[in-house]
């Protein structure tokens, strides 16, 4: 085709068309869509979600009658003191004396509340040779970390007059200090550095400075209008600062893909002689339609978080959709309306050796070095398709394989940190002398009068069950708050750190000593939460959540697949390969972070889980970010296809093409994201473990050998489209003009080719 007009049809054609020419309004609007976005956002405020919102169940319901009682729980702290060579005992003189000083130490800050010497509260451990201190830190829980470090103080103090004890501080408020000075800035460093990683990955693949900084910009200025719509659309529902940090992951991760197919496609367009209005014109048909196709499509597979039930992934999801979102617009609008003002200038800041002139020249002309790669790859593959599917496919099903013995739970503290943390020592040597000490289940009692007679004989009774059971081996504490008629019951759980015994004892709480007691009681609620309670209430409420999502995740991308390609075969196929690209990373997840093979390489020895709400959100942001290459390039092997090349050249074409850009954005992911396998919280680690293994399984494996496999085994089937389905609306109208121009396709027999 010539540098001609001509038309062509579709959204995105149209949307970059307008922005081409009405430049300076398109980047106009943009720019004071985001600026009103952040205004009317931080106006706003953002409202997070609440912790009676957190969970449904149990957990809940204890939290809505907390809240609505309006108790303020204070954040509790206790102080172990322990014979270090287990020659004191809690009845010794000398040990006796540290108490008192303890006590004596932390009133002295003016800081606590409530302070209970063990003596007076039976906290003395069975052995004898430990016992706990226990006060609350005054005011808001949510700040005690704050105000904790005088009272910390003077228990080091205490500590320098009795060498041989051992005397530590640990509790909620210690425990939010000791982690915000250790990895507070953890996340800030994580979320700084992935946009200059970025920016360098993507000045190699360009070799200009501008044209390096275009999706770096747009993704950014994408971030900053979503945060904004974050603030406003939390008023309906509640955002957190989980679902920030993850839209900043996955919206940094999409921008700057959507905005590198558009952009590589101009250059590749320009470079082969088209003029710059033509180039523009061709990317938006088939680079725009392929972003809007691939942004529907990861939209999708975020709302389904909003089918889980539980607020956090409903927080994640939604904010997750709305950054995909407006990527996805600011991608098919004002890059156009940039690379039009901007014209040949995109290419300044040339980098020696890296800019693609300095290519050509070095290979003389030909491909650049990962096309040749990919291009070797890819004459193998289509010459021997059936043994590339067999080994890859096995290779793949291999590395799923260890996922069928995936376990799930919430981390506890040794899990989460390991051994790195002082504090985390501290919290193993209370759970072993006071089992469940540090992690009570909390039985909140509410009734018509808490001091009735019958309510507190039953209160009474059940702490005593409590312990007869089995299910604690104390001491059970009683708190009542009179005024508003409720009692907190604080039961240490038989099994401590290990949840899978902690959750029996947790059962034989709900199911045999509550009915007993309490629940005898008319007009008694008594709801029993807790981090074991949590961890339960959470693991149900996922687990009944994960087929709906799955079903709902799976049939939207499939029909979506089917409507964008017209073909039943593409649409199979595609739901396929990312199952596998999904199943794979759960194994690699479960080798490295359960069993520990290769651990010591990511510095996660000894978890032996994965944390529970990982695999669907993996399963989530895997399968809509996938869609980006798989989209990408079967879009460009399909526009081949059209132009009358055969199904196997198309596929060569098609891969070959795409390689650099999928290579790229892969490797932008890649780096982002194990960005976050850095961190030193397990939980973190394993997400970015998880997601960059995932990606670039993805961008290899399968874009660059399974899927060309299978389509070259496939040949004309993978445009196989029913008659029955020929009424479903047509969404494939956004091609080239080539295709436009050459009319349609035709076999190498003249009949026309069903694309």
């Amino acid at each position: 085709m010539g540098n001609g007009e001509t038309r062509v049809r579709g959204l995105a054609a149209r949307a970059g068309g307008w922005s081409a020419r009405h430049r300076w309004a398109a980047v106009g609007i943009w720019v004071l869509f985001v600026v009103l976005a952040m205004g009317l956002g931080s106006a706003a405020g953002r409202v997070d979600v609440k912790d009676s919102d957190q969970l449904k169940g149990e957990t809940h319901t204890a939290a809505k009658i907390i809240e609505d009682a309006g108790i303020e729980e204070p954040a509790s702290e206790s102080v172990l003191i322990q014979a270090k060579d287990g020659s004191l005992k809690a009845t010794d003189a000398e040990f006796r004396s540290a108490v008192t000083a303890v006590v004596k130490a932390v009133e002295g800050t003016g800081k606590v509340t409530d302070v209970t010497s063990p003596y007076d509260t039976r906290t003395i451990s069975k052995d004898g040779r430990s016992a706990l201190v226990q006060f609350d830190i005054r005011g808001d829980s949510d700040t005690a970390g704050e105000r904790v470090e005088p009272v910390l103080n003077a228990v080091e103090d205490v500590q320098k007059d009795h060498g041989s004890l051992r005397i530590e501080e640990i509790g909620g408020a210690s425990m939010m200090k000791t982690f915000d000075d250790a990895f507070g800035d953890d996340f800030q460093k994580a979320e700084y550095s992935a946009v200059p990683v970025a920016l360098g990955i993507l000045l190699i693949a360009f070799g200009a400075l501008v044209a390096a900084l275009l999706p770096v910009l747009l993704a950014v200025t994408a971030i900053m209008a979503t945060m904004g719509l974050m603030g406003i659309v939390s008023h309906v529902m509640p955002m957190s600062d989980t679902a920030n940090s993850v839209m900043l992951l996955v919206g940094l991760a999409v921008g700057v893909d959507y905005c590198l197919f558009y952009l590589r496609r101009e250059r590749e367009e320009r470079q082969a002689g088209r003029d710059a209005q033509t180039a523009l014109r061709v990317a938006a048909a088939t680079s725009g339609r392929a972003i809007i196709v691939s942004g529907v499509t990861v939209c999708v597979a975020m709302a389904g978080m909003l089918f889980t039930g539980l607020a956090e992934f409903e927080a994640m999801g939604l904010a997750s959709l709305m950054v995909v979102a407006v990527a996805m617009v600011g991608s098919v609008t004002v890059l156009p309306a940039l690379l039009s003002l901007l014209g040949e200038r995109v290419e300044k800041g040339k980098i020696p050796f890296l800019h693609p002139e300095s290519r050509l020249r070095r290979n003389k002309g030909g491909a650049n070095r990962e096309s040749r790669f990919w291009g070797a790859v890819l004459k193998g593959v289509l010459a021997r398709p059936v043994i590339s599917v067999v080994v890859a496919a096995g290779a793949l099903l291999a590395i799923t394989a260890p996922a069928l013995g995936m376990k799930t739970q919430n981390l506890t503290l040794d899990q989460e940190f390991g051994d790195s943390l002082p504090i985390v020592q501290t919290y193993n040597r209370l759970n072993e002398a006071f089992p469940g000490g540090s992690d009570p289940a909390e039985v909140v009692v509410k009734a018509d009068d808490i001091n009735a007679p019958e309510v507190k004989s039953a209160l009474a009774d059940f702490r005593d069950r409590a312990v007869s059971s089995g299910a604690s081996r104390g001491p059970v504490e009683i708190k009542l708050h009179d005024e508003q008629n409720i009692a907190f019951v604080y039961v240490p759980l038989v099994g401590g750190s290990d949840l899978d015994k902690a959750g029996a004892s947790l059962d034989k709480l709900r199911d045999d000593v509550r009915p007993a007691t309490l629940g005898k009681v008319d007009g008694v609620e008594a709801p029993i939460t807790g981090q074991v309670a949590g961890s339960k209430d959470f693991n149900d409420q996922l687990a009944g959540a994960v087929v709906p999502v799955f079903a709902f995740v799976v049939v939207f991308a499939f029909g979506l697949m089917l409507l964008s390609f017209r073909s039943l075969t593409i649409a199979i196929t595609s739901i396929v390969l990312n199952l596998l690209s999904v199943g794979a990373a759960y194994g690699i997840l479960v080798a490295v972070f359960q069993h520990g093979w290769g651990a010591s390489l990511v510095g996660a020895e000894g978890v032996g889980a994965i944390i529970t709400w990982l695999p669907l959100f993996l399963f989530v942001i895997l399968f809509g970010l996938s869609m980006d290459y798989h989209v990408f390039v079967v879009s460009r092997i399909r526009e081949a296809r059209l132009r009358g090349r055969t199904t196997k050249d198309a596929i060569q074409h098609g891969v070959v093409t795409t390689a650099g850009v999928v290579t790229s954005a892969a490797v932008i992911m890649v780096a982002v994201f194990a960005i976050f396998g850095t961190l030193s919280m397990q939980s973190m680690k394993q997400m970015g473990v998880g997601l960059a293994a995932a990606v670039l399984i993805d961008a290899t494996i399968i874009r660059g050998v399974l899927l060309p496999a299978v389509m070259a085994l496939l040949g004309e089937r993978n445009w196989y489209f029913p008659k029955w389905l020929h009424r479903l609306p047509d969404m494939t109208h956004d091609e080239a003009p080539e295709a436009v121009t050459h009319g349609p396709a035709h076999d190498d027999k003249g009949e026309r080719v069903p694309v």
